[in-house]
């Protein structure tokens, strides 16, 4: 469709190529939807697996034809038309239409936003400096990508999975990293301080010069490219490259313009929908309003809702209630954690970190509430149990690795 044409006309439009995008023209179609599906994504390529960006991708493990959801043959297969390369600008909900940055207007049965987010952006002096990269697209990872060759001192700003994922990357082709981090431990906004001690320890072992409790000042360049990143206590690090990785802005303007109900992300009842009518919101960009409260940026949430959302747009309105969980690989360790850990007072820990196989488990007033798991995927498997039944556990039996999780519960709860 070229710009100046007339509106053209949807069942189900689908904002958003990633995961919860792809999940749910996929999941339509598995329902029985007949309607016509228009999926509008960003970026040019076919929806692909992001996750792998900082990880495998960036790494040279994996090429980006292994990383596509689905063949380039399923969309046509399943009558989705695939409007890619292109951003909607306006939503308006009273004529049901959206309209994008090439001036194309398309109108909706029923819309599913699933835009995910864009990646926070530095705003101290120098930020604008040739040399920075964030890692959200395939577009951003190409780039650092091309000038990796080149470079041998490479900062990270933000100690979160991104950051550790392309510190690891980095140091195993041989590029010296520091990792600055604003807070008092890497991790802390997810995991516990026994797994983030872990991890640092990891890091550090491997040559990664960590700096905590530290603050960007300003970014300094030499003809208009980075040169070094400046702490507030005054220290400056020097740098060829540096990789930011600060969290991300849910991309929810539009809907916000149109008038949706949006707190952090936009808001959404248990099957999706927000405040507007036949306007569903999934993944990165969504708020739960009886949830705990945040949006959850995570692959499974995304599909899952996207599955709720699907079911509900075709009559069946189940509510979302998934067990959310998480990976991260950093050199030979995987972590893999399930449920959410906010709000916990107590932890346990089973298993000795020291071997490079443990469990961290969180507890809020006895109950477990979720495990972070590294390179113990055993605990991951069966302590999902004891998340999904909120698990009153005599913590010692919790740390007693003689017995596994599923025999704890049997015997204990």
């Amino acid at each position: 469709m070229k710009p100046g044409n007339l509106t053209q006309s949807f069942d189900c439009v689908i904002v958003g190529g990633g995961h919860g995008g792809s999940q749910t023209a996929a999941a339509l179609r598995q329902c029985g939807f007949t309607g016509s599906i228009a999926l509008i994504g960003a970026e040019p390529e076919i929806p692909y697996d992001r996750p792998s960006l900082s990880k495998d991708y960036l790494a040279g493990k994996k090429t980006f034809d292994r990383m596509h959801l689905r063949p380039q043959d399923f969309w046509g297969a399943r009558e989705v038309e695939l409007l890619l390369g292109r951003h909607v600008r306006t939503v308006d909900p009273t004529t049901h239409t959206v309209m994008t940055d090439r001036g194309e207007q398309f109108s909706y049965g029923q819309l599913v936003w699933a835009a995910g987010g864009d990646p926070r952006k530095l705003s101290c002096p120098g930020s604008d400096l040739a040399g920075i990269f964030y890692i959200r697209s395939k577009a951003d990872c190409d780039a650092l990508i091309d000038v990796l060759p080149g470079a041998r001192r490479i900062v990270i700003i933000g100690g979160g999975y991104v950051g550790l994922e392309a510190a690891a990357v980095f140091r195993e082709i041989g590029k010296d990293v520091t990792l600055v981090e604003a807070l008092d431990r890497v991790l802390a906004r997810v995991a516990g301080e026994p797994v983030s001690r872990f991890y640092e320890k990891e890091h550090r072992a491997r040559g990664v010069d960590i700096r905590l409790n530290s603050n960007v000042a300003s970014l300094q360049g030499v003809n208009g490219r980075v040169s070094r990143v400046v702490l507030e206590t005054g220290d400056a690090i020097a740098a060829d490259v540096v990789v930011v990785g600060i969290g991300i802005i849910p991309s929810v303007g539009p809907l916000v313009t149109a008038g949706a109900k949006s707190t952090n992300g936009i808001d959404i009842d248990a099957v999706c929908r927000t405040s507007l009518a036949d306007i569903y919101c999934i993944g990165d960009c969504a708020r739960l309003e009886n949830g705990p409260g945040i949006r959850i940026e995570s692959v499974q949430n995304a599909t899952d809702q996207a599955i709720t959302a699907a079911k509900a747009i075709c009559g069946e309105f189940k509510a979302y209630d998934a067990t959310p969980w998480f990976w991260s690989n950093q050199y030979d360790l995987k972590m893999q954690t399930v449920g959410l850990n906010y709000g916990f007072d107590s932890v346990v820990t089973r298993g000795d970190p020291a071997t490079r196989s443990f469990c961290v488990m969180y507890l809020k007033k006895g109950a477990v509430l979720a495990l972070d798991c590294i390179n113990s995927p055993r605990d991951y498997v069966q302590g999902r149990k004891l998340v999904e039944s909120a698990a009153r556990i005599d913590p010692a039996a919790l740390a007693d690795t003689s017995r596994q999780l599923k025999e704890i519960d049997l015997v204990m709860s």
